[in-house]
């Protein structure tokens, strides 16, 4: 039997597949492409045309979306809030707000700090989208303030992950100053659990810390 195959760059948002897969146990070919890939691998343009990352390639089908193959591995387990529990629509908002909301002002500002040339970078662009990134990140808090453990469903579900790729991302660039704490404490949770710590070492080709 083939095993999926997952395209990663390290620390891209296709780290959010590569942290499902490890929560799920969810067997995986993963091939790691230079950042951008676009640049550093044009060969993978005969593997997704997009030449973006993630690119998951299954039976023949391909995804290129991180929270559209973090569902598909999440399918059938508890990382998956099913449509008959009363948090699936909340679920699905956190899954399309990961993206749309909170990851695309960081891709911004990782653009003009680190992919451009230095004579391309743009400092008004940085600091406006980082304001922008933590306006919304406070929806975040609102949501915490109830004394919940994860996001929704009373349980960690790929809904942590897909936002949760949004704080490592932001914690890399800097962006994580105006976090509030309860943030903060939930993404130690995150940052805290076994798959999470696996995906990061599996990422930089090492062997996976053991179990606590």
């Amino acid at each position: 039997m083939t095993l999926p195959r997952l395209y990663h760059c390290r620390d891209a948002r296709s780290l959010r597949c590569l942290w499902a897969a490890e929560e799920a146990g969810f067997p995986i070919e993963l091939v790691i492409l230079p950042f951008p890939p676009r640049a550093f691998a044009p060969e993978y343009k005969e593997v997704n045309p997009l030449k973006t990352v993630p690119g998951w390639v299954e039976n023949g089908t391909l995804l290129t979306e991180s929270v559209a193959v973090c569902e598909r591995i999440a399918a059938g387990t508890d990382l998956e809030v099913s449509r008959d529990e009363p948090d699936h629509w909340v679920w699905r908002n956190w899954l399309h707000r990961a993206d749309a909301t909170l990851t695309f002002p960081l891709a911004i500002m990782l653009r003009y700090t680190v992919v451009e040339q230095p004579e391309r970078r743009l400092a008004q662009a940085v600091e406006d989208y980082r304001a922008f990134f933590s306006g919304r990140a406070r929806s975040i808090e609102t949501e915490l303030q109830d004394g919940r453990e994860w996001l929704c469903a009373g349980r960690f579900t790929i809904a942590d992950i897909a936002i949760g790729y949004a704080i490592h991302l932001a914690r890399s660039l800097g962006a994580d100053t105006d976090l509030g704490p309860l943030t903060q404490a939930w993404f130690d949770r995150c940052r805290a659990r076994e798959g999470y710590r696996r995906a990061l070492a599996r990422q930089k080709g090492e062997a996976a810390p053991p179990v606590s």
